[in-house]
């Protein structure tokens, strides 16, 4: 799900530059044909689901539009896709929101914080079982991805930096067996692979995503041009969302399809839905979305990024990129406001007006 965002950033911008898209807010008139690209991951099977089930359509139908979810077996892809403007949606985490389509010049924003992982992401070591011990060590991560920023945050909490270590970019296909081979001692990534990795005697979670709570978000993100012009794209989004979340708490038929679309069975999904805080009721989204931890981890995220020259190639400080909230406050840059958080489509599926 999650790779390398300097790669992802450069793809999009060439990708952008072939295409001849803008990189800048889309100016687009009312239409009635969008493209929502989705890639395999615990919290985002639901969209899935929700387009071969009928649900996509049902809420399409009801704003009179067509909406078409595309599955991207490549994360990167899917990203590369939207920031060239080819889809007008798409699920990313909140760091890849800002450090690729937002520092690219795409405006983007933020209609449906879906969950945030809660011991997804981890820190494994090879027969040791502290943080500490990750001194000195090579670290075998994906370069840039969260799993980087989770290994800042885990290093961070010990009085630790990364000048104490070596980092290893690994892809996160080679990641399990590179766990296996005696030179590989430390790893940092998500489930599933942090479920396969645990199954050998000497592998130790030392740090995970449970112990950052709420800072590794996954968002379904429409470009702000196109929702300007056409809230009821936004509209059928929540309303798809939130049905479908509830049928996973109906029954097992959805999880089970689910399950298998993400090669695991319902015992798998479960455990991976077991350390993904999953916003089921638009209620909690809206209160986590509102809420001044978001402000805080927004800081916190545009910090690493800057740090690892993430920001684009322009950018003088971690506030380089304004991010807007809901109360309209921005952290950053107010003339250079290229990512929001809006919390409306969300609250009208809380009330019930969608």
């Amino acid at each position: 799900m999650r790779s390398s965002v300097k790669q992802v950033l450069k793809a999009a911008i060439g990708l952008a530059a072939v295409t001849g898209f803008a990189l800048s807010p889309a100016h687009a008139a009312e239409k009635k044909d969008f493209k929502v690209a989705w890639s395999i991951y615990v919290g985002w099977m639901p969209w899935g689901y929700a387009a071969d089930s009928g649900i996509v359509k049902k809420w399409a139908d009801k704003y009179g539009i067509n909406i078409e979810v595309k599955q991207f077996n490549d994360y990167v892809e899917s990203i590369n896709q939207y920031t060239a403007g080819s889809f007008d949606a798409v699920t990313v985490t909140n760091m890849d929101a800002l450090s690729i389509p937002a520092a690219g010049g795409v405006d983007t924003t933020a209609v449906i914080v879906g969950d945030f992982s809660n011991g997804n992401d981890a820190v494994i070591l090879k027969g040791k079982d502290k943080l500490a011990d990750i001194k000195g060590q090579n670290v075998n991560l994906v370069e840039f991805s969260v799993s980087h920023y989770l290994l800042a945050r885990g290093l961070e909490s010990i009085g630790l930096a990364e000048k104490d270590l070596k980092v290893v970019n690994t892809s996160d296909a080679d990641m399990a067996a590179a766990y296996k081979t005696p030179d590989v001692t430390s790893v940092v990534t998500w489930k599933p692979i942090v479920s396969t990795i645990l199954e050998s005697p000497d592998a130790k979670k030392v740090f995970d995503s449970s112990q950052i709570p709420g800072e590794i978000i996954d968002l379904m993100v429409v470009n702000t041009g196109v929702l300007k012009d056409n809230p009821k794209f936004a509209k059928a989004l929540a309303g798809i969302w939130y049905e479908t979340l509830a049928t996973m708490k109906d029954g097992t038929k959805s999880k089970e399809a689910m399950a298998k679309a993400s090669g695991t069975d319902l015992k798998g999904f479960d455990e991976q839905l077991a350390t993904t805080k999953l916003f089921a009721d638009p209620k909690d989204a809206v209160a986590f979305t509102t809420g001044k931890d978001l402000k805080t981890t927004t800081e916190r995220v545009s910090k690493f990024l800057f740090e690892k020259s993430l920001l684009g190639k322009d950018a003088k400080s971690d506030g380089a990129i304004g991010v807007e909230f809901p109360d309209k406050t921005v952290f950053g840059d107010k003339a250079n406001v290229k990512f929001r958080y809006d919390a409306t489509f969300m609250k009208e599926a809380e009330d019930g007006k969608l």
